[in-house]
């Protein structure tokens, strides 16, 4: 190993001891295992997303709704979760269809892709992206209200910590982040965990809701509370004077609670086999959870008259808990038990988008939609590069939107339920083509859901474009453009190589080589470069240098003419503007202008191990690359040149040598 190849050695080294520190030591490609669940681990594991929008979806109704109509908002807010219910119920019908058809991961994007073909269903992929990158954002930022809850409700403490909910999310997600970097797997037993808990406290929260409510027990919550939303006043009507377009947009609000349905479809690889049968039994079971728990929690807002307050804290579903366990030692275990399983399943929810982007962003760059380099796999063996892609933008929406939920939310449905869209008309094609047994019935079916869930969008696109869902509707058109723009350089590549590939197509086809060595001076960086330069055994190798300073360049001539270190010419080029890269290109365009002269450039870069070392000469080599690596038959390569390790060399060599003669070491 060379000396430069030391110092190089050195520094990967340093860089690797501290990626083991920080990350663990590195897995092999062996221990990469396909782990399949059963339904039950299945159901816990994939659910969390679904069902912690429970936590947050009718709140996000209240949201909208109480500031107009007052307390008539409960009333209103059981037909409008109706009405989601039924869009759920569409919803699963479909996607049970799509865990059957299309038994491999991918979901709306595979379904989208093999009956739109690649382009289209990039609109698919782009929703889908959307989708994981604000489920992180929304979910960390609830799940820091539903422990921001718990404090507020049990004592005095909220006052310490108000205005500390930025840091905190932020602090999940880089702790979410730096989980799945090491390699924490979503697919274990510990991660079913807080689904089953939620399900748990939802369902203790109901019993103890019919009991309250038999007993003739059931608190009211204080709608004028300090920090609540201020209550509009109701008026006349079927809508109790609210306008169509606020029921809209409360209802547009409440279609985060169908977020995270499509989870099943987009991990149908994990199921054991039969997978399409597996998958439909987890999904119809964890819609009928989904649908039964936002029910649970609309009716005992609508009971409780529980107002969101403006912070967001405490939430919706705390001070129903608050208000059905009462006060006591009772009351503050169940209200605990109830925000810790809240969070934990959020928190879950969250984690689920740091398994699921990365590898859509593979399936999208092995179709080269996306840069290759989301295709590779980190130290731990995860897509490193998908999770941090991931945790910067989450990061960065949280700290745009302050971490509200409620200004999160207006991001959120629309690239949910264009990717449902997607999936109902993929599968209605799908069965237009194939015309199988009952094939109308589920052509009119998956219409439906499309329809429908194109209807969504456009009530959530109107009635939130001012909140924040413009920007969606922006970044989807620029983002499958993006997309097709990265496929459409892949695809010129695959082009270009296809017109020159042929038997003998790596022969070269230019009739000279030359190679220049820059240098600055006679040292050792420029005697290592010659050295090098020799070996490539070029038609013509001149060292140049260019002249900054007239002096110090008569004084380097001399001196070259005078080393016998040497017999490579020296050709020194003028450059009074001193405008060291475009002389260098001058000299690179003139070498090659005959057409058949090929050029190899050779840049010595120093490299020193002391931080004065580094300051005794300018880096210019990578400046210098920059400004000539695209010109025609033109090849640059930067040699690092470790300066101390080469003196220690040649010192070392000066000494071996005076010892073999027999004398004394100078």
């Amino acid at each position: 190993m060379t000396s430069g190849d030391s110092a190089a050695g050195r520094e990967r080294t340093a860089w690797l001891r501290f990626k083991d520190a920080v990350l663990g030591p590195p897995l092999r490609d062996s221990e990469l295992r396909r782990e399949t669940l059963s339904n039950r681990t299945a159901l816990g594991v994939l659910a969390s997303d679904g069902l912690s929008s429970t936590a947050y979806g009718g709140e996000q109704m209240l949201r909208v709704l109480v500031p107009v109509v007052g307390t008539a908002a409960f009333s209103l807010l059981l037909p409008l979760t109706g009405a989601l219910l039924l869009v759920l119920l569409v919803l699963t019908l479909t996607y049970s269809d799509v865990v059957v058809s299309y038994t491999r991961a991918g979901g709306s994007y595979v379904v989208a892709k093999e009956n739109f073909g690649p382009r289209i269903a990039q609109i698919a992929s782009v929703a889908l992206l959307v989708d994981y990158v604000v489920t992180v954002a929304v979910q960390a930022a609830a799940g820091a209200d539903a422990l921001f809850s718990l404090v507020h409700l049990m004592g005095d403490g909220w006052s310490a910590i108000d205005g500390f909910k930025v840091p905190v999310t932020v602090l999940i997600v880089l702790l979410l982040a730096y989980g799945n970097l090491r390699g924490v797997r979503q697919a274990g037993r510990i991660f079913a965990v807080p689904a089953y808990l939620f399900i748990a406290a939802v369902s203790l929260m109901l019993l103890a809701g019919l009991w309250r409510l038999a007993t003739d027990t059931m608190p009211r919550a204080d709608v004028h509370a300090d920090g609540a939303l201020e209550l509009g006043t109701s008026g006349d009507g079927l809508l109790y004077g609210a306008t169509v377009f606020v029921v809209l947009r409360a209802f547009a609000n409440g279609g985060a609670s169908l977020t995270g349905l499509e989870a099943v479809s987009n991990s149908v690889s994990v199921f054991r086999e039969p997978r399409g049968v597996n998958a439909r039994r987890t999904l119809l079971t964890m819609s009928v959870l989904l649908a039964g728990m936002i029910l649970t929690v609309a009716w005992l807002a609508s009971v409780t008259h529980t107002v969101p307050y403006r912070d967001g804290s405490p939430t919706v579903i705390a001070q129903e808990a608050h208000l059905v366990f009462g006060d006591g030692v009772l009351g503050l275990a169940g209200l605990l038990f109830v925000q810790v399983a809240t969070a934990a399943i959020l928190f879950t929810g969250a984690n689920t988008s740091f398994s699921g982007f990365p590898f859509l962003a593979d399936f999208v760059a092995e179709d080269r939609f996306l840069p290759e380099r989301l295709t590779r796999r980190g130290q731990r063996l995860a897509f490193s590069t998908g999770i941090i892609a991931l945790t910067v933008v989450s990061v960065v929406l949280l700290l745009v939107t302050r971490a509200q939920v409620e200004r999160l939310v207006a991001l959120y449905a629309i690239g949910v339920f264009t990717g449902f869209a997607m999936a109902g008309a993929g599968l209605t094609v799908h069965h237009w083509r194939e015309r199988g047994r009952y094939f109308r019935l589920k052509l009119a079916g998956n219409a439906l859901a499309a329809v429908v869930s194109c209807a969504v969008v456009g009530i959530f696109a109107l009635t939130k474009f001012t909140e924040g869902a413009w920007l969606v509707v922006v970044v989807f058109p620029l983002g499958v453009w993006a997309l097709i723009r990265i496929n459409h350089e892949y695809r010129a590549e695959a082009a270009a190589l296809g017109t020159v590939e042929r038997k003998g197509a790596d022969q070269p086809v230019w009739n000279r080589h030359v190679v220049l060595v820059l240098v600055d001076a006679l040292d050792l960086a420029a005697l290592r470069a010659l050295r090098y330069a020799h070996t490539l055994h070029p038609d013509e190798l001149r060292a140049v240098h260019v002249a900054l300073d007239p002096v110090r360049a008569e004084r380097l001539r001399s001196r070259w003419a005078a080393s016998a270190t040497t017999a490579v010419p020296l050709e020194i080029v003028d450059c009074q503007d001193r405008r060291l890269t475009p002389a260098v290109t001058r000299v690179a365009v003139r070498q090659t202008a005959d057409g058949r002269t090929a050029l190899t450039m050779l840049l010595p870069r120093r490299l020193y191990t002391t931080r004065l070392g580094k300051l005794l000469h300018p880096h210019v080599a990578e400046r210098i690359a920059r400004a000539v690596r695209h010109l025609p038959s033109t090849a640059v390569t930067i040699l690092p040149v470790d300066v101390g390790g080469t003196a220690r060399m040649v010192h070392d060599h000066v000494e071996r040598r005076a010892r073999e003669s027999g004398g004394e070491p100078g």
